[in-house]
C-alpha cells in the first residue's frame, strides 16, 4: 500500500478527528478507489481504541432515488440518518464520485427540497461531532484539475499531509487581527464590496475539519454587506457549473444575481428566506492550492484567495443568518488573476494575494511551504 495512504489515514483519525478511547466515528464513503484509504483508517480507529461505523454512498443512486422521492420518503430517511449521526463522537466522509455531473439533471427544486429536509443531518454533524470531509483522488478529479491521475495523486498527497500544525500556529496572528477589526472594504477586477465583521469570532481551519485545509472564517454582520462582487473561478453547485458569478448588494441581500445561467442562480438563490444573504467571509492560504478544480474542498483554500458565502453561517462565527443553502463561491486575487485589495478598518492587509503587514506574513506562501 501507497504509504501515503498510511499517513494521510493517521492525520483523520488522530489530528482531524482526535479520535479517542470508546469514541463512535462514522465513516462515509464514495467510490471504488478510495476503498484502501477506508480500510487504513478504519485500522487507524481501532488502533485508538475507536468503533469505526460505515455507509457506502453512491451518487448513480442517490439521483435514482431524489427523482420520485416524496417528501415523506425524504423525512422518513433524514430521521434515521438523524438518530445515527446523534450516536456519533466523529465523522469522515471520503468522497470519490466518478461523475461529479451525476446530479445536474436533477430539478433544482428537488434539489432544494433535498436540501432543506436534510440539513437537521448537517446540523448535527457540524455542531456536534468532530469532522472531516475530503475527497479521493481519481481520473473524475484528475480530468478537473487538468493533470493526469499520477500527477494529480502526488499534488493531492502534497496538499492533504502539509505540516498542517506549522499552520494553525501561523494563523493566530490572523485570527487576533480579524477579532479586532470591524470594517472590512474589498477592491478587485469587478469587486468593489464592504462589510462589517465586528464581534462576530474569527476561526482558523488547520486541518482540523477539512482535507485539504488552509482558511480563516468568520460572517459579515448580516445587513451590513453592500456593493457589488464578481467571482473569477468556477463553483459546481447542484450538479451545475456557474461561472461568471456577479452580485448586487444592498444591506445584506443579493438584489441581483447574473452568471452563465441566470434562471438557475436565481431559483438557488430563492431556495428560502437566508439564502440571498451571507454567512461566511474567509481568506484562503494553502500554499499548494494555486488555481480553480470546480471543487470546492479545494477551490476554497486557494492561496491568494477569499469567499463569501450566500446562505447558512457557522455557529461558532453566528451572524444569525439561517439557510439551506452554504455556498462557497471564491474569488482569487493573486497578481495573475487579476489582483486586489483587502482593507481591514481601512488599512491595506493584503495586496494580490499577499499579506503587507508584518504580523500577517507568517501565511504568505513562502512561509508554509
Amino acid at each position: 500500500m501507497d504509504f501515503r495512504i498510511e499517513k494521510l489515514a493517521d492525520l483523520l483519525v488522530n489530528y482531524s478527528c482526535n479520535l479517542k478511547q470508546s469514541e463512535n466515528i462514522l465513516i462515509e464513503y464514495e467510490g471504488y478507489e478510495s476503498r484502501n484509504l477506508i480500510k487504513a483508517i478504519i485500522r487507524k480507529v481501532y488502533a485508538a481504541g475507536g468503533f469505526p461505523h460505515v455507509n457506502i454512498m453512491d451518487s448513480q443512486i442517490s439521483r435514482e432515488l431524489l427523482l420520485q422521492a416524496s417528501d415523506a420518503q425524504l423525512e422518513f430517511d433524514n430521521h434515521i440518518a438523524l438518530e445515527q449521526m446523534k450516536k456519533m463522537d466523529a465523522y469522515i466522509a471520503v468522497r470519490g464520485s466518478e461523475n461529479a455531473s451525476e446530479l445536474s439533471d436533477l430539478p433544482t427544486t428537488t434539489f432544494n427540497r433535498y436540501s432543506l429536509l436534510s440539513k437537521p443531518v448537517l446540523d448535527e454533524r457540524v455542531n456536534n461531532t468532530k469532522w472531516v470531509i475530503l475527497r479521493y483522488p481519481n481520473n473524475a478529479m484528475a480530468q478537473l484539475a487538468e493533470t493526469s491521475l499520477e500527477a494529480f495523486e502526488d499534488f493531492y498527497f502534497d496538499v492533504c499531509t502539509l505540516d498542517y500544525k506549522k499552520m494553525s500556529k501561523a494563523m493566530d496572528s490572523l485570527v487576533e487581527y480579524m477579532n479586532k477589526t470591524c470594517n472590512v472594504k474589498i477592491k478587485g477586477p469587478g469587486t468593489d464590496i464592504e462589510f462589517s465583521i465586528k464581534d462576530i469570532p474569527a476561526i482558523k481551519c488547520a486541518g482540523g475539519s477539512n482535507i485539504p485545509d488552509g482558511e480563516v472564517y468568520t460572517a459579515p454582520v448580516k445587513d451590513s454587506v453592500n456593493g457589488y462582487i464578481t467571482y473569477n473561478t468556477p463553483s459546481k453547485e447542484a450538479g451545475f457549473t456557474f461561472e461568471n458569478i456577479r452580485f448586487e448588494i444592498k444591506q445584506g441581500k443579493i438584489v441581483k444575481a447574473t452568471s452563465n445561467d441566470d434562471d438557475k442562480i436565481n431559483e438557488l438563490l430563492d431556495t428560502d428566506e437566508g439564502s440571498r444573504y451571507f454567512g461566511e467571509f474567509a481568506l484562503g492560504v494553502n500554499p499548494y492550492i494555486l488555481h480553480p478544480m470546480k471543487d470546492t474542498l479545494f477551490d476554497e483554500k486557494i492561496s491568494g484567495s477569499f469567499h463569501l458565502t450566500p446562505g447558512a453561517c457557522y455557529d461558532d462565527a453566528p451572524n444569525g443568518n439561517v439557510s439551506a443553502v452554504h455556498w462557497d463561491l471564491v474569488n482569487i486575487q493573486r497578481e495573475d488573476y487579476g489582483g486586489g485589495e483587502i482593507y481591514f478598518d481601512d488599512v491595506l492587509i493584503r495586496k494580490d494575494g499577499l499579506f503587507t503587514i508584518p504580523e500577517l506574513a507568517g501565511l504568505n506562501p513562502e512561509n508554509l511551504l
